[in-house]
């Protein structure tokens, strides 16, 4: 894939910067760079989150010196599963590529699609998870752990304690996006352990 920078493009960059530029907030997590591929830029990036597939991304954003900062893609391929041949615009060889080495890359929440059936995991980091049992939040999901079968949500209260709360989509009750919540019914007495 190819992208063209449009001046709507850098004007919406511009904005995703303004509103992004603490690091926290409407970007998440999907991947980390890797070491550069070949002399002319590229670098690689093993990816936890299917955004190539379900949308078009003209730029992401690198956490450099514990910044957000903003660089448009000029091309990207697919190597595997999990990995994509990343070639930033002004990225020209891989000298410049081998100092993003170990970047995490992060992505706008506004510029994911829509579509509330097809969230990623990676998507609901932030998220506050409400009890379906009170309609209380929990607490702010601080991870994913989808290593096994049972995918365990990090979820921080507001005192600093950690839950380790089971997910499906059985359990999961409602999603808003807009809000960034999550109401799942959570098992009794997990809470209190």
């Amino acid at each position: 894939m190819s992208t063209n920078m449009s001046n709507n493009d850098s004007v919406a960059c511009q904005k995703a910067v303004d509103s992004h530029s603490n690091g926290v907030g409407e970007t998440y997590k999907i991947g980390r760079l890797g070491k550069p591929h070949g002399v002319r830029g590229e670098i690689q990036m093993q990816f936890s989150d299917d955004i190539f597939d379900r949308t078009d991304a003209d730029y992401v954003f690198l956490k450099i010196d514990g910044l957000l900062v903003p660089f448009f893609i000029e091309e990207y391929r697919f190597r595997s599963d999990d990995v994509v041949l990343m070639k930033f615009c002004d990225v020209d060889d891989a000298d410049r590529a081998r100092e993003l080495t170990g970047c995490d890359v992060y992505f706008p929440r506004n510029n994911a699609d829509d579509d509330e059936e097809n969230i990623t995991w990676a998507e609901i980091i932030g998220y506050t998870v409400v009890d379906s049992a009170n309609e209380k939040a929990v607490g702010t999901i601080r991870s994913v752990d989808d290593s096994t079968i049972n995918i365990l949500l990090s979820v921080v209260d507001n005192d600093g304690n950690e839950h380790l709360v089971p997910i499906s989509e059985d359990l999961v009750k409602a999603l808003n996006k807009k809000e960034k919540t999550i109401t799942i019914d959570i098992p009794e007495g997990l809470l209190d352990l």
